[in-house]
């Protein structure tokens, strides 16, 4: 078999998709699947990779560190005839993502396509909710030709299903469960960073509008004083509201910036609480990762993170934007070292069901059917 996945994102940028699909790529790896990878280029990366084509691109205005690439497309398509895929995995439904789409239809590829980012919530976020209908026309007609639309959560399912979208399928995540994991010494992480308070909260991802993350000084603000003075908050992550963030923050919280592997895991492990205020999530990658590490979640009761969580087993769910709901829940779960322990265990037992291998030999077998059934069509 032989893939070609468009993408306007992958590593070393640093987010779920990228993450995602370096996962996918290194699986085809493993299981000596061909595959070639059509991408934005990023400033300054230097890596040569065969397996990976990048093409000319600028930043976009609301989301800096995402790429809209400037496609070579004679260059794209001398790729895809030498390469001659199989099938076609589309990413994104932008500019790369058009491209791939404008090949599966003239070369006759069976394409699929997976939705990663829910952009018609973004648009409330950066007061563009005016484009919302104009979004959807777009989104029906992009993805209408896909023989197979995978998605990361039955939230997201759900919501593309009164949507009208069809040919749905789950593709979940996973996790590395031997990388996070409880079982590192917390102090390490504690005296890195020179935290003496009896708490430790984290976040992690994005430091963005959409996941609102200005909340997490108005929680702290929030806690109650003999509380507030024995927690301290470590923030994993950068992005564009993260100087407004630093400035707004208390005393007691760290901006760690972009942390990675081992170092990333060690933040998680030392954790008393994860707290994710984002609504917008359509999966929740870091949220899975912090109940691998035996650090329950507290988070917004929305998008694929009520997926992931359950409610008083794995931590606490609130209602978005809540922060008297975030404070109580933080206030309850700190005042009881059982109950939290409890929590770490069940998410930790949790987290280590939803494996990569199984899941992707899942998204492997969906692809089999596109093709088998593909095949029978020419032959009919």
């Amino acid at each position: 078999m032989r893939i070609a996945l468009f993408t306007d994102t992958f590593v070393p940028e640093v987010n779920g998709v990228a993450r995602t699909l370096k996962r996918l790529a290194d699986f085809f790896e493993k299981k000596e699947i061909e595959y070639k990878i059509f991408v934005p280029e990023i400033p300054n990366n230097h890596s040569l990779d065969f397996h990976i084509h990048r093409f000319t691109s600028f930043r976009f205005f609301l989301y800096p560190e995402c790429r809209v690439a400037f496609p070579n497309m004679m260059q794209m398509k001398a790729e895809l005839q030498a390469f001659q895929p199989h099938l076609i995995h589309i990413a994104t439904p932008f500019n790369i993502g058009l491209c791939g789409l404008h090949y599966a239809k003239k070369m006759q590829i069976p394409v699929v396509g997976s939705y990663h980012t829910d952009f018609d919530h973004y648009l409330r976020y950066y007061d563009l909710r005016l484009f919302s209908k104009l979004l959807w026309r777009y989104m029906h007609w992009f993805y209408r030709p896909l023989q197979k639309i995978f998605v990361p959560s039955h939230d997201t399912m759900e919501r593309l299903k009164r949507r009208g979208f069809t040919n749905l399928h789950m593709w979940p995540r996973g996790v590395d469960g031997s990388l996070f994991h409880p079982d590192y010494d917390k102090e390490e992480v504690r005296n890195r960073y020179n935290i003496h308070e009896t708490y430790l909260l984290v976040y992690v991802g994005r430091i963005a509008a959409e996941k609102d993350v200005h909340l997490l000084p108005q929680i702290a603000a929030k806690l109650p004083e003999p509380l507030r003075n024995q927690v301290h908050w470590l923030i994993v992550g950068d992005g564009p509201l993260k100087e407004s963030l630093q400035q707004n923050a208390p005393d007691r919280m760290t901006f760690a910036g972009y942390l990675h592997g081992t170092e990333l895991a060690k933040v998680y492990a030392a954790a008393d609480l994860f707290v994710f205020p984002s609504p917008t999530e359509t999966f929740g990658n870091v949220v899975l990762e912090s109940l691998a590490s035996g650090t329950p979640v507290i988070g917004a009761d929305s998008g694929g993170v009520k997926n992931i969580v359950q409610h008083g087993i794995f931590g606490c769910l609130c209602e978005p934007g809540d922060v008297d709901g975030f404070v109580e829940a933080i206030v309850r779960l700190l005042a009881n070292d059982a109950q939290r322990k409890q929590m770490g265990a069940a998410g930790r037992a949790y987290a280590l069901t939803q494996n990569w291998d199984t899941i992707l030999e899942e998204l492997l077998s969906e692809y089999e059917k596109v093709l088998h059934c593909d095949s029978h069509s020419l032959h009919a």
